[in-house]
């Protein structure tokens, strides 16, 4: 079966809840360019993500390749969406996809999604239709092959209109509408704006009249994907006065889960755009341990660095039904309390957390409590394969055995896997901050992107992280070079600490902004 899914234009929760939910029970997802490719996250890990974009002056499959694929998968006895920016009705020839499908006797359905012809004019401040201006709106294809040099059918009718005019994908042709409208009648004085959002890289509204609009949208540099709004309508903006703190701002995220979800939502709320730029996946290791030996009721420390080490252990625990009172005799230590929130999930308040949330301050504290207490206990260390050398060195130095268990790996997935953009290597959105949560994070983000862009201030969740961003080598005309760019640092390893430095910034920065003006 296959279900024609619109979107919605712009963030991704824009999208119907049946939509999302039919998403996330998917066997594979056919999508193009006009999503937001945190959508594509909702699917299954096993669904098939299969990218069919096109898009104008760029090769994409053909409409016939697209309705092939989707008879193909559905054959194949797959629950198939197929994700459309907008709604699939609205110029997405989803009408086109349902025939095809109709034909070939496969059951479809399809969900309505939030059209950019109403959506990107809202964005921008613009009501299409406004009680005493207009009382109707009128959606356009931009371009035609039927239409007298490719411009819209009936354009002398449209000019006489007394309600909202938006033209969707017709940016190459805004001279030629302009100049149509006018020839047909309308005044050169309408108000007319170019309005680029939704799910483009970067926002632009440009506001004028029929007569300005076309050089106001050239030296704004506007490019496709955009709407064009004719209308008295265009001339107003009732955008809402925010006191938001990141209020237009487009935030990157690199990491798992676990911070990246509290990361979305803090900045959200703030008024941020997020985009996952890369996603950690946790992937449980062999154990090199034995469980039942660690149960033998000898006193010793477990230590955990991350809340996933402190899943993945009381999962291996669950596996092998082990009861969890046989750990009576260990005592617990966390790096810091999202660590140590997690312990607590599983009925066990830790022993030890440091001041400071780093491998290093545990260590130290380690160190401490045990010389003090003159105990030799064991300590056994309970995390990533790639965690810090600096916490088993740091304890064997000071005389205490230490057993290291790597109990998970974490592999990056990108959120589309497929997508033009990122085959290239190359960021698809034009971001103000990109946040790292872990220094594993940092190393996947280079390895996949090669450096960060121009422009882009990073954030860090601590030190360790933010050291491993200076010294990283980044891709300059094939030399290694150190990332010498802004980086913010949290006050503390939290989700918490990190979404307010990145606040802190973007406050200071309009401060500064608005000092420069006087």
């Amino acid at each position: 079966m296959v279900f024609l899914v619109g979107a919605g234009c712009g963030p991704a929760d824009l999208i119907t809840v049946r939509g999302l939910r039919l998403l996330e029970q998917c066997d594979a997802v056919v999508y193009d360019d006009l999503i937001d490719r945190e959508l594509l996250l909702a699917a299954p890990e096993h669904a098939r993500r299969i990218y069919m974009g096109k898009r104008q002056g760029k090769h994409g499959a053909s409409q016939e390749e697209i309705c092939e694929t989707l008879i193909r998968l559905a054959r194949e006895g797959l629950r198939v969406v197929r994700l459309k920016g907008g709604d699939p009705y609205v110029f997405g020839r989803g009408g086109e996809e349902m025939l095809a499908l109709k034909a070939a006797g496969i059951f479809c359905e399809q969900v309505p999604g939030i059209t950019s012809a109403a959506a990107i004019p809202a964005e921008a401040g613009i009501p299409v239709t406004h009680r005493g201006m207009s009382r109707s709106f009128h959606v356009i294809t931009g371009h035609t092959a039927q239409g007298k040099e490719g411009l819209p059918e009936d354009l002398e009718k449209l000019a006489g209109l007394n309600g909202t005019l938006v033209f969707l994908m017709g940016l190459s042709r805004l001279d030629a509408i302009a100049g149509g409208l006018m020839k047909a009648g309308k005044s050169p004085d309408t108000p007319a704006a170019v309005l680029r959002g939704g799910c483009a890289p970067d926002r632009q509204a440009v506001r004028g009249t029929l007569g300005t609009i076309g050089e106001m949208a050239r030296q704004a540099g506007i490019k496709p994907p955009a709407v064009i709004v004719v209308g008295e309508t265009a001339g107003l903006n009732l955008s809402a006065e925010s006191a938001l703190p990141l209020l237009g701002v487009q935030a990157g995220l690199v990491g798992t889960p676990a911070v990246t979800e509290k990361l979305k939502s803090l900045l959200e709320h703030a008024g941020a755009r997020v985009h996952t730029v890369l996603r950690s996946r946790t992937e449980a290791l062999p154990l090199s341990i034995d469980l039942e030996a660690l149960c033998d009721g000898s006193p010793r420390w477990l230590v955990f660095t991350s809340a996933n080490g402190v899943r993945v252990f009381f999962d291996a625990l669950h596996g092998q039904k082990i009861d969890l009172r046989r750990l009576a005799a260990c005592r617990f230590a966390v790096i810091g309390p999202a660590t140590g929130d997690a312990l607590s999930d599983r009925g066990i308040l830790p022993d030890l957390c440091p001041e400071t949330y780093t491998s290093a301050a545990l260590a130290a504290a380690l160190v401490k409590r045990m010389e003090a207490e003159g105990e030799m206990e064991e300590t056994v260390l309970l995390r990533s394969r790639k965690g810090a050398k600096i916490l088993p060195e740091t304890l064997r130095a000071a005389g205490f055995a230490v057993r290291d268990v790597p109990l998970y790996d974490v592999r990056a997935i990108l959120p589309a896997e497929g997508g033009p953009a990122l085959e290239e290597g190359a960021l698809p959105w034009k971001l103000d901050y990109l946040l790292f949560s872990s220094a594993g994070g940092v190393e996947q983000f280079f390895a996949q992107y090669g450096a960060v862009p121009e422009g882009t201030v990073c954030a860090c969740i601590g030190e360790v992280t933010a050291g491993q961003l200076k010294k990283h080598a980044a891709k300059d005309s094939g030399r290694p070079a150190p990332y010498t760019g802004n980086i913010l640092t949290a006050r503390e390893a939290t989700a918490q600490a990190l979404a307010e430095a990145v606040i802190r910034d973007a406050q200071e920065q309009a401060c500064q902004k608005r000092a420069n003006m006087f």
